[in-house]
C-alpha cells in the first residue's frame, strides 16, 4: 500500500477559502461538510467508531471520502446500492483526482454475478449453450464487448437489456468457477478485481458484497475483500437486514433446479451424457417437485417453527430429496471425478444437502424460520433475530474505525435505536443538519377528514385525495405505498381520473421507469418500499411525494415477530422501541424523495393523520426536518400557486 504524505487536512479541504472553493465551479461553503469531515478524519484516526447523519445536501461523500485519501491506510466505502458505487468511482474519484499530485489508489469491487467469464464465453462459441436468436444476439454483443473490457463489468454494456438471459451463461458467479485451475485463471475479470483491490487504498464495495466477505471468512474461507483498517458505511440505516441475510440460511426450489440444468449444461457441452445420469436428474427434479410443494401455497412469507412435526409428517419426501442430492454427487464422481468442472458442481450438491438438513433439524432458538413463496419459487429461509451480538463480535470489535453515515439514522434526534439494534458500542455520534431551507422549500400536508388506514372506507377517500392533490400539483409526483396490494388498488382508481400519464412499478424495470419518470412532463409514477430510497430526482419534475399510510412493518411478517417477541422478552415495549423507530427512518427516507437541492420546491403529503392524532406521532415530527406543516387542501394550493 502506498504511503501518502499527510500534508493537507480535511479542513484544509473544506473550509471557506480552502482548496474545495478553488476547484469546484459550483462551490459554497458547507460547515455541516466540513463538521463531518473532521470527525471522520479523528474517528480513522484515532481507530474509533462514529455515527454522522447528514442530511440531504451536506455532502456527505466528499465528507467522507477525502479524509479516507489522507488517511494512509486501506479503507473499504461501502454503498447501499451498485449505482452509488459507481456514481463514487467514476464521478467524485476523477473529480478528486484532478486535484491530486499522487495517483489515487482506488477500485471497486462488485459480485461476481456482475462479471463475465472469459473461459464461459470461450466455451459459448464452440458449444451449444445459447437459445433463440435474442440469446444469440446478446451474445454477440458480450463477445465484442468482451475483446477491449479491462474490468469485466456487465455495467458498461449500454445495450445488453436488463434481463438478458444469455449474460446469465456467461457471467463469472462462483458456482461453476473452477478456480485456479482455469485456462483463463490469470486473464480472469475476477482475479484481476482482487489483484486491484490488493493494490488499492480505497476500495468501494456495496453493503452486499461487504457482509458476504464477513459471512465467508467466518467460515474459514478465503475473503473477497483484502484486509482493511477502516470501513465507511453510506446508507447505513440498512445494515441490519441485510447483514441478517448473509449470517442466515436459504435453500430453494430454484437453487436444486440450477444444479439440475447446471450439470445437464456441462454433460452436453463436454459429451458425458449417459442413460444414468439423466435418470439421476430427472429423480432430482422429481424429488425436488414433492418436496417443496409440501410448504403453504400462498404467495408471501409465512413463519415455520413447526420443523419437527413438519419432518414427521412428510419423512418420506424429505429423505427421497435428501437422497436424490446425495445420489447425484456420487453420480458426478462416477462419470467425471477428475474434471476440475464437477468439483463446483459436486460442492453444491453437498452444500444443498447440508442446508436443507441444517433448516429442518437444526437447533438455533437466537433464528426466525420462515417460508417465502414468489410466484414458482419456494424459498425456505432463516436469519439470526438479533444480528447484534454478531456485528458486534465480527465487525465492530475487529475493525479499529467504522464510520456509519445515512441522512436517516437518528429518531427524534438520537441514535439509541441504530447502536442497539447494530451492537456498535463506544461510538461517536455526530448529527448534521441539511443546508436547506425545508420550512421555505416544502410544505407538509396532512388532511384530517380522512377515516384511519384499517377504515374500510380509506382507499376510495385517499384515492380521491390523491386526485385532488394530483390536480393541484398538475403531476409531477410519486405515490409512494407500503404495500403492492395498496399501490396497485389506488393505482387503479386514480389512474383513470387523471389527465396526466401514469406510471406503475413493476411494468417495467426501476432504473427504466425512472428514467421513463424524469422524461415524462407531468408524470405520476406509483410505487412501493423499492422507490422510498436511493432516487434522485432534481427540479421541477417531481414536485410532490404522496405517502399511503406511516411505513409500520406488518406485525405478522415472520421477522417481525420474532424481532418484536425478543424486545418484549427483554423488557422492552415492542410499539415504542421497535416499530415506532423503524417506521420514523422508512418515512425519513420516503420524505427524502422530494428536496434534493436549494431550488427544489415541493409538497409533501401524509394521508395517514394518525401522525397528528396518537401520542407517538410526535415521534415522528421528531425524527423529520422541520417542514412547514398544514392541514388544509388549500394551502397545498397556495403554495404550488406560489412556487409556479
Amino acid at each position: 500500500m502506498s504511503q501518502k504524505t499527510r500534508t493537507v487536512s480535511a479542513r484544509s479541504f473544506f473550509a471557506p477559502r480552502g482548496a474545495l472553493s478553488q476547484w469546484h465551479p459550483n462551490y459554497e461553503f458547507r460547515p455541516g461538510q466540513l463538521e463531518m469531515a473532521e470527525a471522520v478524519e479523528s474517528a480513522i484516526a484515532e481507530g474509533k467508531h462514529l455515527l454522522v447523519e447528514a442530511g440531504t445536501g451536506t455532502g456527505k461523500s466528499l465528507a467522507y471520502l477525502v479524509p479516507a485519501i489522507l488517511a494512509a491506510k486501506r479503507i473499504v466505502v461501502s454503498t447501499g446500492t451498485k449505482n452509488l458505487q459507481e456514481q463514487l468511482f467514476y464521478k467524485d474519484i476523477p473529480f478528486l483526482q484532478q486535484h491530486f499530485a499522487n495517483q489515487l489508489r482506488v477500485c471497486y469491487m462488485k459480485g461476481r454475478s456482475n462479471y463475465a467469464c472469459r473461459q464461459k464465453i470461450y466455451d459459448a462459441e464452440r458449444e451449444p449453450i445459447l437459445s433463440g436468436l435474442e440469446e444469440v444476439a446478446d451474445f454477440q454483443i458480450i463477445r465484442e464487448w468482451e475483446k477491449t473490457t479491462e474490468t469485466g463489468d456487465r455495467a458498461e454494456i449500454a445495450t445488453l437489456p436488463e434481463n438478458s438471459s444469455a449474460w446469465a451463461k456467461v457471467d463469472a458467479r462462483g458456482e461453476l468457477c473452477t478456480g485456479q485451475k482455469c485456462a483463463q485463471y490469470d486473464r480472469c475479470f475476477i482475479t484481476e478485481m482482487q489483484r486491484r483491490a490488493i493494490a488499492s487504498d480505497i476500495i468501494i464495495v456495496n453493503h452486499h458484497l461487504f457482509f458476504a466477505d464477513l459471512a465467508v471468512k467466518e467460515k474459514d474461507f478465503g475473503g473477497i475483500i483484502p484486509d482493511y483498517e477502516a470501513v465507511v458505511f453510506d446508507e447505513a440505516h440498512e445494515l441490519e437486514d441485510v447483514a441478517g441475510q448473509y449470517f442466515g440460511l436459504s435453500v430453494s426450489n430454484f437453487m436444486v433446479d440450477d444444479l439440475r440444468k447446471d450439470i445437464l449444461s456441462l454433460a452436453r457441452r463436454k459429451s458425458l451424457g449417459t442413460p444414468e445420469l439423466d435418470r439421476v436428474l430427472i429423480g432430482l427434479q422429481d424429488a425436488s417437485d414433492r418436496f417443496f410443494a409440501c410448504f403453504p401455497a400462498q404467495d408471501g412469507r409465512t413463519g415455520f417453527q413447526r420443523r419437527a412435526a413438519f419432518i414427521e409428517q412428510f419423512r418420506d419426501v424429505y429423505e427421497d430429496i435428501l437422497n436424490a442430492l446425495e445420489i447425484t454427487g456420487i453420480q458426478l464422481q462416477m462419470i467425471c471425478e477428475s474434471m476440475d468442472e464437477v468439483v463446483p458442481l459436486f460442492a453444491r450438491a453437498r452444500t444443498l444437502q447440508a442446508d436443507l438438513k441444517q433448516y429442518l433439524e437444526g437447533v438455533a432458538e437466537d433464528f426466525v424460520y420462515w417460508i417465502e413463496r414468489r410466484n414458482r419459487g419456494v424459498f425456505l429461509q432463516a436469519v439470526p433475530i438479533d444480528i447484534s451480538p454478531l456485528l458486534t463480535e465480527r465487525l465492530f470489535d475487529r475493525v479499529p474505525s467504522a464510520i456509519l453515515t445515512s441522512a436517516t439514522l437518528s429518531v427524534g434526534g438520537g441514535f439509541d435505536f441504530l447502536i442497539k439494534r447494530l451492537g456498535i458500542s463506544y461510538a461517536r455520534t455526530l448529527n448534521v443538519a441539511s443546508p436547506f431551507d425545508f420550512r421555505e422549500q416544502s410544505l407538509l400536508y396532512v388532511p384530517q377528514h380522512l377515516p384511519e388506514p384499517r377504515d374500510p372506507a380509506f382507499p376510495k377517500a385517499a384515492a380521491e385525495e390523491i386526485i385532488k392533490i394530483l390536480n393541484l400539483s398538475c403531476g409531477r409526483a410519486f405515490v409512494l405505498c407500503t404495500s403492492y396490494v395498496s399501490m396497485r388498488a389506488l393505482h387503479d382508481r386514480v389512474s383513470y381520473e387523471v389527465v396526466y400519464p401514469v406510471l406503475l412499478q413493476g411494468t417495467a424495470p426501476r432504473s427504466a421507469l425512472l428514467e421513463q419518470f424524469k422524461n415524462t412532463p407531468n408524470a405520476v409514477l406509483f410505487a412501493t418500499s423499492s422507490f422510498w430510497q436511493g432516487v434522485d430526482v432534481q427540479g421541477d419534475q417531481l414536485s410532490c411525494v404522496i405517502i399511503d399510510k406511516l411505513p409500520f412493518a406488518v406485525p405478522s411478517d415472520p421477522v417481525v415477530a420474532a424481532r418484536t417477541d425478543a424486545v418484549r422478552r427483554q423488557g422492552g415495549e415492542p410499539f415504542r422501541d421497535y416499530q415506532i423507530p423503524q417506521a420514523a427512518i422508512a418515512l425519513k427516507q420516503g420524505f427524502g424523495r422530494l428536496i434534493r437541492s436549494r431550488t427544489d420546491r415541493g409538497v409533501l403529503v401524509l394521508l395517514d393523520n394518525r401522525i397528528t392524532r396518537q401520542r407517538y406521532g410526535q415521534i415522528f415530527f421528531d425524527s423529520l426536518p422541520d417542514y412547514a406543516f398544514t392541514t388544509e387542501l388549500a394551502k397545498v394550493e397556495e403554495f404550488f400557486h406560489k412556487n409556479v
